[in-house]
């Protein structure tokens, strides 16, 4: 079998994982028969180690594979576990080992296979870093990272001398108009100075970046008041209405495709919100419904009102996951993304890193 590809990312909600599984899928869609691996499970229902992980499953699906949860994501990285491994309950040396059996178990049935890392610095405790799996793997490194200002290449740096050799090059995923002149006339040359690749420099798309008003609703269990106002807007953002009511203003008219989070008693605010309109719509906490003329305003406006009974301290934690994360992963995102890479990057570029 020829070397493994290792998708990482230099931070969290980089959309590495449909990177990681749009190359496996037009590996397969050229007759190749490809595996698929997740070291490290990361994304988790409880502290105590249920994951809630549907990469592996997304990547069953769309591969048609039958290999075992277990050998796809031999790891669950919960707190729990890292507690464990620092009360000496664990054994580093041991579970390496669980990593390296479960992948050869699952390359010896493909032709390809892609892995998806965790993290550059997860799994430090146990000596299972992206950069320890490329190692133990003997992989090549496809480095997603996002673009906003010249800082940036600090990380993407960072991350070339801890992959080392391994390293086959840079994606820049997600892209603004605004950042790409300075990202393609300047970085990318400099990178290359600097012996790192880029693969190419995906643009981005809202459909990719955000989650709408309708999956935010779903994923909050959250009830919409308003019957007319549309919930297919984008919301990549939050803001949270805890200001008098012209501060709020002021703050409001300097956002776009944000949610509002405020009291549902706090009428003032609400209607600020949608006079401003950056604002794509409005969630309030503690279970408190707004005045009859908020309602009816939002539904002229077209600006949903959505309504939690948690505190705003909860609903702002859990609204900081669901906009992070962006859109839910599906094969429709994994396709969407293949056809930005093979736009925008140099798919057999990517794909050749293993051969």
């Amino acid at each position: 079998m020829t070397n493994p590809i290792l998708v990482t990312s230099t931070a969290e909600s980089t959309g590495k994982t449909a990177v990681a599984l749009a190359l496996a899928l037009a590996a397969k869609e050229d007759g190749e028969s490809v595996g698929y691996m997740k070291p490290k499970g990361t994304r988790l229902q409880s502290s105590v180690g249920k994951t809630l992980d549907s990469d592996p499953m997304l990547a069953r699906e769309l591969l048609e594979l039958d290999d075992e949860m277990h050998e796809l994501e031999p790891v669950v990285y919960s707190p729990t576990f890292v507690q464990e491994v620092v009360r000496g309950r664990e054994d580093a040396e041991a579970l390496r080992e669980t990593v390296h059996e479960a992948f050869e178990s699952l390359a010896a049935d493909h032709d390809r296979m892609v892995v998806e890392g965790g993290g550059l610095t997860t799994g430090a405790a146990v000596d299972l870093t992206d950069a320890d799996i490329a190692t133990l793997l003997d992989a090549r490194v496809v480095l997603v990272a996002p673009y906003t200002e010249a800082r940036d290449v600090d990380a993407v740096l960072d991350a070339a001398a801890r992959f080392g050799d391994r390293l086959g090059g840079v994606l820049f995923n997600a892209v603004s108009d605004a950042a790409y002149d300075d990202l393609t006339t300047d970085v990318v040359p400099f990178l290359e100075s600097r012996g790192v690749r880029t693969f190419g420099t995906l643009p981005r798309v809202q459909e990719l970046a955000g989650v709408t008003v309708g999956e935010l609703a779903s994923e909050l269990g959250a009830t919409t008041l308003t019957d007319a106002a549309p919930t297919d807007g984008f919301v990549e953002r939050f803001v949270v209405g805890a200001m008098g009511a012209d501060e709020a203003l002021s703050q409001f008219r300097r956002t776009r495709d944000a949610v509002l989070v405020t009291g549902g008693d706090r009428s003032e605010i609400q209607a600020a919100a949608l006079d401003a309109p950056g604002i794509e719509a409005i969630l309030l906490t503690g279970g408190f419904r707004p005045p009859a003329a908020v309602l009816g305003r939002a539904e002229e406006a077209g600006v949903p009102v959505l309504l939690v009974q948690t505190d705003t301290t909860t609903a702002i934690e859990r609204i900081e996951d669901v906009v992070r994360a962006g859109r839910s992963r599906n094969e429709s995102t994994v396709r969407r993304m293949g056809e930005l890479l093979r736009t925008y990057g140099d798919v057999d570029a990517m794909l050749g890193l293993s051969e």
